[in-house]
């Protein structure tokens, strides 16, 4: 349960950084951090989350579903 919980999060995590880029491509102030800065956090996040979703599933905490259709 627990490592679902920090998928969640992680995910939440990764939305929070879109907006923020997302509101600094819209001011274009030269003083605020580039929006590159968050656009790469966004893909760190979601390769620490498929690294962490493949860890589970050859640990077997995660389950996967054995039917996907």
């Amino acid at each position: 349960m627990i490592i679902k919980i920090i998928i969640v999060g992680l995910l939440a995590f990764m939305i929070y950084n879109l907006f923020r880029a997302l509101v600094l491509m819209n001011k274009n102030d030269p003083n605020q951090p580039s929006m590159s800065k968050f656009i790469g956090r966004r893909v760190m996040t979601s390769v620490f989350i498929v690294v962490l979703l493949l860890i589970g599933i050859l640990t077997g905490v995660i389950t996967p579903n054995p039917k996907p259709f």
